[in-house]
């Protein structure tokens, strides 16, 4: 899952950018409203975590504009203010969820969990198929019962072809919604990450290789 976070006191940013990265997401982060929708015109965000009072372009013209350009993406509004008329302004302007500061990690990531499973059609909250159990908020995986570890990575990449539910994932989609923008579009680490994967879940090996399109569960 590929998330956006608009903050601009730069250590709460990066602090949320470390706390999201830990539960397995893909997150970049920028600290301004115009920095905010050059990257939304481009990459398509599950979830935005915007700061309402930003420079150089106010956060609720921010959400105006991710909630015209249509698609998935949802909102998870921040904000110093938490009086009910600054939340209901706030909703009223498109944003899908509204956390007043300060604010526990915690609730923040749940927050940001329940909104990723909105912005996906019917994606059930624990993911299962080919006896694999993935629950994305307690960040627990199991083969057939038996617990199994996994790096951040290796569980987004598995996350991911869990959701494609059979169908063909790309190395290309797997390198956009499981890594952030620093990352070598050139690099062989998705392969690299499947082979650990692979490797993790144990005997008979479940990821699939499709020659010349990608990686898929049966």
């Amino acid at each position: 899952m590929r998330i956006l976070v608009v903050e601009d006191e730069r250590v709460l940013a990066d602090a949320i950018g470390e706390w999201l990265r830990r539960e397995s997401f893909a997150v970049d982060i920028v600290y301004d409203g115009a920095a905010a929708l050059e990257r939304t015109a481009v990459t398509g965000y599950d979830v935005v975590v915007l700061d309402r009072d930003l420079p150089s372009v106010h956060g609720d013209e921010v959400c105006r504009q991710i909630v015209t350009a249509g698609g998935q993406t949802r909102v998870l509004m921040l904000t110093a203010a938490a009086a009910v008329r600054e939340r209901v302004a706030g909703l009223a302007i498109g944003a899908d969820d509204y956390l007043g500061k300060p604010f526990a990690f915690a609730e923040l990531s749940a927050r940001v969990h329940a909104l990723t499973r909105r912005s996906r059609a019917a994606v059930p909250p624990v993911l299962e198929r080919s006896g694999i159990r993935l629950d994305p908020v307690r960040r627990e995986v199991a083969r057939d019962g038996r617990r199994v570890e996994l790096a951040n990575r290796e569980f987004a990449v598995l996350a991911e072809l869990l959701r494609a539910e059979g169908a063909v994932v790309s190395a290309e989609q797997l390198l956009e919604r499981a890594w952030d923008e620093n990352i070598d579009p050139f690099t062989n680490t998705v392969r690299v990450t499947v082979m650990k994967l692979r490797r993790k879940l144990g005997e008979p090996p479940l990821v699939e290789t499709v020659p010349g399109a990608g990686y898929r569960l049966p």
